[in-house]
C-alpha cells in the first residue's frame, strides 16, 4: 500500500545532541580508508584553519540516518522497514563537522513517491550545533520495495 502523501512536509523533533569525538572521527576515517591528516592530527587541522580535527564528509551519515529513524519508526506513516533499501545520499555543508561539536538533527519528509509499486521516501536532515549554527543538510532517499505477490 502506498505511503500517505499527507506526511510530506512533516517535521520531527530534533534529536538529543551527539558529541563528536576525535576518536570517533579517527575510527571512521580509518574505516573508510581516508588518510587525510586533518582527520587525525590536530596540528594538521589547525594548519588548514580548523580549531580541531574535522570529520570526513560522510561521517555525518551516522547521525542523520539515526535521526531519520524517527521518520521510519513513525507508526502512522506505516513504512515496512524490512523492505527498505538505501537509495541515495547527498550532503551540503556550511562548515565541516569538528571534534567537540554537539550536533542535533531535525528531520523533515520532503517527498513521497510511488513507482512500480515501490514507495520512495525523501528525508531532509538539518544538522545544527548547540549554538544553533547550521552545519550541514543531508538528504536521504529510502526505497521500500513492493511486496512480492503470492
Amino acid at each position: 500500500m502506498a505511503l500517505d502523501q499527507s506526511f510530506v512536509g512533516r517535521t520531527y523533533p530534533p534529536t538529543a545532541p551527539y558529541e563528536v569525538g576525535r576518536e570517533k572521527i579517527r575510527e571512521f576515517a580509518e574505516a573508510v580508508g581516508d588518510a587525510n591528516p586533518a582527520y587525525i592530527d590536530q596540528e594538521a587541522a589547525k594548519e588548514l584553519g580548523h580549531p580541531d580535527v574535522i570529520a570526513p564528509p560522510t561521517f555525518v551519515f551516522a547521525i542523520t540516518f539515526k535521526a531519520a529513524g524517527l521518520v521510519v519508526e513513525d507508526p502512522q506513516l506505516g513504512l515496512d522497514y524490512s523492505r527498505v533499501v538505501h537509495g541515495d545520499q547527498k550532503f551540503v555543508y556550511t562548515r565541516p563537522v569538528r571534534a567537540g561539536d554537539r550536533l542535533s538533527v531535525t528531520s523533515t519528509i520532503e517527498a513521497i513517491k510511488s513507482l512500480a509499486g515501490n514507495d520512495i521516501l525523501d528525508i531532509r536532515g538539518e544538522v545544527h550545533d548547540e549554538s544553533g549554527e547550521h552545519v550541514v543538510t543531508a538528504w536521504t532517499k529510502l526505497v521500500a520495495r513492493a511486496a512480492e505477490e503470492g
